[in-house]
């Protein structure tokens, strides 16, 4: 059998989220934070970024091609409230 990793069930239960496909990553930044690893990712036609956390460094995904599912959060950052997509699923496309 085979397993459905699709997107639909989240969206679905959370309506929140949005998923979108074969986004270009421009640029991929990685800097620790805490214990974790701070992903930031700025996506071809979009003036936001997008974050999501990992447990240990990962390749760049700089000029691939990946599929998301977010959620918009806004953020205090340095006085400034600043819109920021929250990353839930990250596949490469």
């Amino acid at each position: 059998m085979i397993k459905n990793n699709g997107p639909e069930k989240l969206l679905k239960r959370h309506r929140q989220l949005v998923h979108s496909e074969y986004m270009r990553v421009s640029s991929h930044v990685q800097r620790p934070h805490n214990d974790w690893v701070l992903n930031t990712l700025m996506i071809e036609g979009y003036h936001v970024p997008f974050q999501y956390k990992r447990k240990q460094q990962y390749k760049s995904l700089k000029n691939q091609y990946v599929n998301l599912t977010y959620y918009a959060e806004n953020k205090n950052i340095a006085g400034l409230e600043m819109e920021v997509m929250n990353v839930v699923r990250l596949r490469i496309a």
